[in-house]
């Protein structure tokens, strides 16, 4: 379904029904939850410490030693915090927080695999390239 289509549907509805929707959405997803909570009292510092714990905590966990720190949970961990849209600011430093968890991560247990390094390279250029465009 189209964002349009999506419109015109719920312009269609009364204010009951789209309240109604809203609050099966907030029931139904976790990710909804998050949003609308948000959404309702933005505390971008909370968030961005939540973030932060959990990008640490697959480099470091409290318990036990990651010996492959999952990238693309990270990354997701990083998209999802993007799409509370909280200043660009924000988003850069959670981003250079997981570029140090990365490099944090070979000074303490020595060298990586060369994808270890090609990935957190990446990154890094992603988050050159985000702060340059905003600013």
């Amino acid at each position: 379904m189209s964002k349009a289509k999506l419109k015109r549907h719920l312009l269609s509805l009364t204010k009951e029904q789209i309240t109604d929707i809203v609050l099966e959405l907030y029931d139904a997803r976790k990710e909804s939850k998050d949003y609308l909570e948000f959404y309702l009292a933005p505390d971008c510092n909370a968030e961005l410490e939540k973030s932060k714990k959990a990008i640490r905590n697959e480099f470091f966990p409290t318990r036990g030693f990651s010996e492959k720190p999952s990238f693309a949970k990270c990354r997701k961990v990083i998209s999802d915090f993007q799409k509370l849209k909280p200043e660009p600011t924000i988003i850069a430093d959670l981003m250079l927080f997981y570029i140090e968890q990365g490099c944090e991560y070979t000074l303490e247990f020595g060298d990586m695999w060369e994808q270890f390094y090609t990935t957190l390279e990446g990154n890094f250029d992603k988050a050159m390239r985000f702060i340059f465009l905003n600013g």
